[in-house]
């Protein structure tokens, strides 16, 4: 297992559509730590990840398929550097 850290916006209709929740859903049935976030733009969300990096990947997926209310238009992943500063998945409001 590698353990890898990433950091993702996602762009579109994704604020007041339910997407926090759902990436929320997804990071944690897949055992991933971090945040999402609301970005103040409006049409922004920024994913804060550490875990597996193949479950990293699964959640880039469903990042990009996004909520059913939301609009997808672009995702741009950041590779980090562990920091192992997260024990769980968490939205911050």
């Amino acid at each position: 297992m590698v353990v890898r850290r990433a950091r993702i916006i996602v762009k579109g209709l994704v604020q007041g559509v339910g997407f926090r929740y759902f990436i929320y859903k997804h990071a944690r049935m897949l055992g991933l730590r971090g945040y999402v976030r609301n970005l103040p733009s409006g049409r922004e969300v920024e994913i804060v990840v550490e875990g597996d990096e193949a479950s990293i990947q699964r959640l880039i997926e469903a990042a990009r398929r996004g909520s059913p209310l939301a609009i997808v238009e672009s995702i741009e992943v950041e590779w980090e550097e562990v920091k192992g500063d997260f024990k769980t998945f968490t939205i911050v409001f």
